[in-house]
Parts: structure tokens; C-alpha cells; sequence
């Protein structure tokens, strides 16, 4: 299938609120250098990822140079010269983090924006990840925006390490990459395989990075990445409709059938449940139960037009279709 038939996620997230509503590192190589004062949170003890992959940069595409740092080290099978025509903005001279994001979703795998603490980049950095940065080299009123990634600190020594530019190990004291990180709004990005999570992932903040998945045509990754938010939250009902959704794309309909049915025992009232497991049961030739969830659903829902829209789509949708 091309797209998801139904109600998304993505779609639902559009509308304010509505979500929510539903229901081995290697290590090594760290500077001995004595350095000033480590900020909180840098933690304890060096670490430094010492394979991951390192690409400069040509002049102004530290971007797209950076990406293809984090996504190569995540397996992502990506081309430079692919990332440069998607990302880089001859007319900025530069990349915008909405590119890179959107570049991230297209090679399959999944951008999650960090919360903007020098502990969050350690702990991801012990999971084996490196982290990609923005940061500002300039002035508040002349900036120099730059992409780098880290793979490495040393509380010890107050420092981080950084891919950066034409440098594959660029030392920065750890005060001066938090000056000039903290111009960004502490913007930090990894980059995680379908089926991993974040160390300490934020639940709605990760169900985002997901939806917007399911909108790249990814399913099979998407269905990965729903199951392992099952794993770390059984039972949950986001969870269990994006699980659901990936397996209606990928024409599973029995499967999606099962997961939408799970879903109604725990909230007989969804009008958007009702909706896609009406497209999973039509799928699979039971016309008759589709449009029987549709007009229960189409009863129970009274002031939303956009549900009620999407409910009448969907009856006319089904009606309409041939037989077998």
C-alpha cells in the first residue's frame, strides 16, 4: 500500500491535543589534558566512541557531513552526495533541522530530539550513540550555525569530543561547547535503528518521532518501532493504534483486526478506532461488520466534524467498493 487508510496518528497530532486524548560502546581515547570546571550532569569518567565514522566537510555543508556521520554509524545505507541534494540550502549556504530530520525519517530511521542536557548526550553516548549538535561559533548578532557530532567527554579533564568540520577529533573545552550549544536551545539529535528507544525517553516526544514515521511510507520500520514501545509500555493505547496502523499498511488485516479489537475493549467509545478497524475488516471482505463499526461509530460522535468527516469518507469508501 501506498499510504495508511484510515486515521493516523500524524493526522490526529495536527489537531492540537488529540493524541494524547486517545487513550557495546567502544571506548578510548580521551584527553589527559587538565581542563577548567565540567558542567552538571557530565557524569564520571571518560568516554569516547572511538569508531564512529567521521566525513568532512566541504565548505558550508557541515550538515549534511554530520548526518552522514550519525546515520552511517546507525547502518543507514546513505550516500553523501544524496544527503547534500536534500538537505543543503545553496541559498542559506547551510541546512535547516527540519531537513535533517525529514533526511533522518527518509533513510528509515528515527530522529529523536534530546532535552537539551549535557546528561542526556552522556547517556546516549554510553548507549553507543553518538549525538548530532547544533551549534552557534559566532556572535548573537553575527552567528556562525554549525552541525557537529559528539562522541566523547571527559569530565575529568572538562572536555568534549566533537566530529567537526575537517576535524575527526576536534577537543573543545566542555564551557565553551555548552556557550555555544546553548544558542541553539540546546538543539541534539540522535539517531535510533526501528526497535530501539532512547535511554530516557520522553513517551509523547517518542510517539511523534513515530507518527511522523509512519508518513514516509516506512511501515515495516514504524511496525518495529510501535512493538518496541509496546515493549517498554505494555498495554498502551497509542502504542497498540500505532502498532495497528503499521500492520493495516502493510496489508496484515487480521493482525490489525486483532490490535484495533484490543483497543475497543479498552475504549469502546473511539470513533478513530472504530474507523480503521472498519478499513481491516472491509480488506478482508467482511463489508457488512465495516459498515456496521462505521454507523457506530458515525452515532457516537456528534459535535466533531473532522471525526465525522473522516467516519462518512470511510462509509463511502467501503459502500462503494466491489465486492471481493
Amino acid at each position: 500500500m501506498s499510504r495508511i487508510a484510515g486515521i493516523t496518528l500524524a493526522k490526529m497530532n495536527r489537531r492540537a491535543g488529540l493524541v494524547p486524548a486517545l487513550f557495546a560502546v567502544a571506548l578510548g581515547g580521551c584527553a589527559l589534558i587538565p581542563g577548567g570546571t565540567p558542567p552538571p550532569g557530565i557524569g564520571t569518567g571518560c568516554i569516547e566512541l572511538v569508531d564512529t565514522p567521521f566525513f568532512p566537510q566541504e565548505q558550508y555543508q557541515c550538515g549534511p557531513a554530520a548526518l552522514m556521520t550519525v546515520l552511517t554509524d546507525s547502518g543507514a545505507q546513505v550516500s553523501l552526495d544524496a544527503l547534500v541534494e536534500q538537505v543543503y540550502l545553496p541559498g542559506r549556504e547551510g541546512s535547516l533541522q527540519a531537513e535533517l530530520v525529514a533526511a533522518t525519517r527518509g533513510a528509515g530511521r528515527i530522529p529523536y530530539q534530546l532535552d537539551g542536557s549535557i546528561q542526556a548526550i552522556r547517556t546516549e553516548l554510553e548507549a553507543g550513540r553518538p549525538v548530532l549538535v547544533l551549534q552557534n561559533l559566532g556572535v548573537s548578532w553575527y552567528p556562525r550555525w554549525h552541525y557537529a557530532v559528539v562522541v566523547g567527554v571527559d569530565p575529568e579533564a572538562s572536555q568534549v569530543v566533537l566530529r567537526s568540520g575537517t576535524q575527526s577529533r576536534r577537543i573543545t573545552d566542555a564551557q565553551t561547547f555548552m556557550h555555544t550549544w546553548r544558542r541553539s536551545d540546546y538543539w541534539a539529535l540522535v539517531v535510533l535503528r526501528p526497535g530501539e528507544l532512547p535511554e530516557n525517553p520522553d513517551q509523547l516526544r517518542y510517539y511523534q518521532a513515530l507518527s511522523a514515521l509512519e508518513e514516509t511510507g516506512h511501515f515495516g520500520e514504524a511496525r518495529d518501532a510501535w512493538q518496541a514501545a509496546l515493549e517498554r509500555w505494555p498495554g498502551d493505547a497509542i502504542a497498540l493504534f500505532g502498532t495497528a496502523n503499521a500492520e493495516l499498511a502493510l496489508e496484515n488485516f487480521a493482525a490489525a483486526e486483532s490490535l484495533y479489537r484490543q483497543l475497543l475493549e479498552q475504549n469502546p467509545a473511539s470513533p478513530a478506532v472504530r474507523n480503521n478497524l472498519a478499513h481491516a475488516l472491509a480488506r478482508q471482505g467482511l463489508k457488512t461488520q465495516a459498515i456496521e463499526q462505521l454507523n457506530i461509530a458515525l452515532d457516537s460522535v456528534v459535535d466533531d466534524e473532522f471525526m465525522r468527516r473522516e467516519l462518512q469518507d470511510s462509509l463511502t469508501e467501503i459502500q462503494n467498493a466491489p465486492e471481493g
